[in-house]
């Protein structure tokens, strides 16, 4: 592992990156509460950018800061600026939890260190909810399936160009063309010009 002293994350989001929006009341909340705790080693992992982004750089920094043994605890104004959903926030929480980093929120009073099991019981309930709810999509996506393929909707790759091959030649040797085999086997006249082409090569 670094010998860098290990340091607290301050992590600061806004949706918006032309400037509308701009994180100065999320730092000095957050710096206040980490100058009251007397952590002064501080670094900022900013990023402006919407939520639903799944990947964003300064996120990115931290988790991998974190991974590195880098990262003592992580402070946040309130838990919708670090996960873009519930599930999302699920995944991060039991990131930390596995690498045993404290998750602050300072405006919601929330403290996922081992030592406040109140924050401890809240991270679990978060979970069991995100849990619920990757389930519940679960179950909806396999309905979604099930009602479509009960309406004859097939799913899987479409046939390739070489299945139709025989059935366009034969039809272009009896002096058909192009458009019009299109028109017979119902397939697009691109594929049609593509299997031709790929036959006088």
């Amino acid at each position: 592992m670094s010998t860098k002293q290990r340091h607290t994350a301050i992590y600061l989001r806004v949706s918006c990156a032309n400037g509308t929006q701009i994180t100065d009341s999320q730092l000095d909340e957050c710096s206040r509460f980490c100058e009251a705790k007397g952590w002064t080693n501080t670094v900022i992992y900013e990023d402006k950018a919407s939520g639903t982004k799944a990947s964003r750089p300064a996120l990115d920094k931290l988790v991998k800061a974190m991974r590195e043994g880098m990262v003592e605890r992580v402070v946040v104004y309130k838990l919708c600026r670090l996960g873009r959903s519930l599930t999302h926030l699920s995944i991060l929480l039991n990131e930390f939890k596995s690498l045993r980093v404290p998750l602050i929120a300072t405006s919601q009073g929330l403290d996922t260190s081992d030592s406040n099991p109140c924050g401890q019981l809240i991270m679990g309930v978060l979970m069991c909810v995100a849990d619920w709810e990757r389930q519940n999509l679960l179950e909806r996506c396999a309905a979604g399936i099930k009602s479509a393929k009960n309406r004859g909707v097939v799913f899987g790759r479409k046939p390739s160009l070489h299945k139709r091959r025989d059935e366009v030649l034969n039809l272009k040797q009896l002096g058909l063309g192009l458009r019009e085999i299109g028109r017979q086997l119902n397939i697009p006249i691109a594929s049609v010009c593509k299997i031709v082409k790929l036959a006088a090569n």
